[in-house]
């Protein structure tokens, strides 16, 4: 025996140990068997997994946490083999079990990890406090170079009621270890709940592929008894490469619907609609088209809600589709003084773990509470769907967020579950917020605000407004200014025609930004002469103004170069090429125009600068933000009233059947 093995079998606990009596048994027994594990599936809450064979290799640190000399073999989804003489973690984020998130919201009050290992070496488990530190609860030697043992770690909940995770890591001999069919369980027993999946789509390529994710594990096939497609694009799920092979994967379990394009409120609400009407699934999820899917995370929040000691909606985290480690999203709330999303307190956005390993992030121990979770993967208990009503018909943009906070004044929470997650492309490479979809932010927002806020924020949106609307005049983004203000005449004209703007407003706005030069595409800056501008001047003016009086002095300098003509010459050819991380006022605001590329590169706007224009958005913009803080109490009580029509079955029936 080596010494580095003599020194492990020195320190290796005696089998059926039971932690030391103390106020919070953190380890119940360590167990050895050397037949079956033998685990119920429906004891398991998270299965240990390892990246798919078309995984690209950057997502290896969301599931192995390896030293940058160490290289496991992964051998399949459940099995790897650490090398010889080497340390590897599971404290990952797909394969560190998320303990404070059960114990604050199930009724399981110990979790096992069971696994099978053959070889030699040493498995140890640990958690972490809130604050991030670690503490080692208990291990074992392995010596079974050739037959497989069984080994079952108990560890109580107890302790993790503000925050932590549990781990365990493999340390080995002058051989490898081999670990396969690990899980963390419960004894505790769960009911058996099925899931009906709710996709909607405008990208068929996209979805074919998340099905066929979907219909590739047979554990996750198990516990989904439908999949609801709303197909609601020009080019058709059926008729999409791949689509055969999802068809063969799930069989009768796969339904599509192609319907019009109804926005994703429409196409999500027509799973909840399916899947209450037709199905006797305890639990409902939606989910975006346009991921890519860990299945697991159907298992994971299928699990997490059978176990709830009360109806909660189980959210996904997203994970950044273009740098596959990073994680986006880890819990959002809605701030209902301001009105806007943000991410809850405490919670981490656009976490790099080929960087920073959990283990090293305390930020991401603590315990995060959320108010509302995206729909690019959320699940819904059956009960909840059924008191809270279905979604407002809103076409796209702050639905889920309402829906959120419509069933929390029902009693029932959201929670951002880690370890549950898609890939999805963040909403910091979009152009969302100034394209068409800007209109359907303002309107959707101001309709959130009307039911949820319990705030006075009529100075609010009066101040919040009119700031913005300025800056995007300054940068002369004169369709947005166009396309918000339609919102919040649409939203003061009542909620009658929400349901029919489900199928005019897209159309509508589509239209009306036709007339805006800003709102027009074009393939790259090569299209025009080349700009003329002192680019020195132009990167001085780039720098942020911070202290307010600067601020105030640089807007009106560059409000009063809007109200005078431009130099004729710029209407043709462009002063400068602005990259789209520098399309800041500051900068665009004393210009006469500029290309200026979106957000993910593919193009560029040519923006002109237009006094006429700017004055009557201006002045367009000061009229509505005065009637809306006039008649924002009114609009309360209207929008509040017309809710029980506007989530009902029967209104949503009408569209679906028309």
């Amino acid at each position: 025996m080596t010494e580095q093995a003599k020194a492990v079998s020195a320190a290796a606990p005696k089998i059926e140990t039971t932690a030391p009596d103390s106020k919070v048994s953190d380890v119940a027994s360590v167990r050895v068997g050397a037949k079956g594990a033998g685990i119920n599936p429906n004891q398991v809450l998270q299965r240990v997994i390892l990246p798919r064979d078309e995984d690209p290799l950057d997502v290896r640190p969301l599931y192995l946490d390896e030293p940058a000399n160490v290289h496991s073999h992964v051998v399949s989804r459940r099995s790897v083999t650490v090398p010889a003489s080497a340390k590897v973690s599971f404290a990952s984020y797909f394969n560190a079990f998320p303990a404070s998130y059960w114990k604050r919201w199930t009724t399981v009050e110990e979790v096992v990890l069971r696994l099978s290992v053959r070889g030699a070496g040493r498995v140890d488990v640990y958690r972490s406090k809130p604050s991030g530190d670690h503490i080692h609860l208990e291990g074992h030697a392995v010596r079974s170079p050739k037959a497989w043992t069984n080994l079952e770690l108990r560890v109580s909940l107890k302790p993790f009621e503000d925050g932590g995770w549990i781990w365990f890591d493999v340390f080995t001999d002058d051989t490898p270890l081999e670990i396969k069919e690990a899980a963390w369980t419960t004894d505790t027993p769960l009911p058996e709940q099925k899931v009906a999946i709710g996709m909607t789509t405008m990208r068929p390529v996209d979805a074919v592929i998340a099905l066929r994710a979907l219909g590739e594990d047979p554990a996750v096939l198990d516990v989904v008894q439908k999949v609801f497609v709303a197909d609601q694009g020009a080019v058709k799920v059926k008729d999409t490469q791949g689509y055969a092979e999802a068809r063969k994967l799930l069989g009768d379990k796969l339904e599509i619907i192609e319907q019009e394009n109804l926005g994703g409120s429409g196409g999500f609400t027509r799973g909840l609609y399916e899947a209450i009407e037709h199905t006797d699934v305890a639990q409902i999820m939606l989910m975006d088209d346009d991921i890519r899917l860990e299945p697991d995370a159907v298992l994971r929040s299928n699990a997490f809600a059978r176990a709830c000691a009360q109806p909660v909606i189980v959210g996904s985290h997203m994970l950044n589709l273009q740098a596959r480690a990073r994680l986006h999203s880890f819990g959002e709330v809605v701030d209902l003084a301001t009105c806007n999303w943000r991410a809850a307190p405490g919670a981490l956005t656009d976490h790099d773990f080929s960087t920073d390993s959990l283990r090293e992030t305390e930020e991401l121990h603590l315990r995060i509470n959320s108010t509302y979770n995206g729909w690019w993967m959320c699940l819904f208990p059956r009960e909840v769907v059924q008191r809270t009503g279905y979604p407002l018909p809103l076409f796209i943009k702050w639905d889920d967020a309402e829906y959120s906070l419509r069933a929390l004044e029902r009693g029932f929470p959201t929670v951002s579950l880690p370890g549950s997650a898609v890939w999805h492309m963040p909403w910091t490479d979009k152009n969302d917020a100034t394209d068409w979809q800007a209109y359907f932010h303002t309107r959707n927002r101001l309709v959130m605000a009307a039911l949820h806020s319990p705030y006075d924020i009529r100075s609010t949106l009066l101040k919040q407004g009119l700031k913005l609307t300025l800056r995007h005049l300054l940068s002369m983004e004169y369709s947005t200014v166009a396309v918000q203000q339609r919102a919040i005449e649409d939203f003061l004209a009542g909620p009658s025609k929400l349901f029919d703007s489900l199928r005019t407003a897209l159309p509508e706005i589509q239209q009306m930004r036709k007339q805006y030069s800003d709102a027009q595409i074009l393939t790259s800056a090569r299209e025009f002469p080349p700009p003329t501008y002192d680019m020195v001047r132009a990167e001085q003016m780039l720098k942020p103004p911070v202290n307010p009086a600067v601020i105030a002095a640089k807007a009106s300098k560059a409000l009063l170069h809007n109200l005078r003509d431009p130099e004729g010459s710029t209407t043709e050819r462009p002063q400068i090429n602005v990259p789209a991380t520098n399309a800041r006022w500051f900068l665009l605001g004393n210009l006469d125009s500029a290309t200026v590329s979106n957000a993910d590169g593919s193009g560029v706007a040519f923006r002109k600068r237009d006094p006429k224009e700017f004055r009557q958005l201006m002045a367009r913009s000061a009229r509505n933000y005065r009637r809306l803080a006039q008649e924002w109490p009114r609009m309360k009580k209207v929008y509040r009233d017309a809710l029980p029509e506007l989530t009902s079955v029967e209104s949503w029936r009408k569209i679906f059947e028309n």
